[in-house]
């Protein structure tokens, strides 16, 4: 029971991790993996700083 609750809770290389801004996982992986950090999540960062994230309407999740 547990390896099904771990399998439903990991991502796959395309599933959305951003929904404004539709940056996935494999997207998260490389841009850490090229700059030794995330730079997506500074650019993530900024634009909602800027009012530019809608994730409460775009994320199924609400957040």
């Amino acid at each position: 029971m547990r390896n099904q609750e771990n399998s439903r809770n990991e991502f796959k290389d395309d599933d959305l991790v951003c929904y404004c801004f539709t940056y996935t996982k494999k997207d998260i992986e490389t841009d850490y993996k090229e700059n030794g950090r995330s730079l997506i999540y500074k650019k993530v960062a900024d634009e909602k700083k800027s009012g530019k994230c809608n994730c409460a309407m775009l994320n199924p999740k609400g957040r």
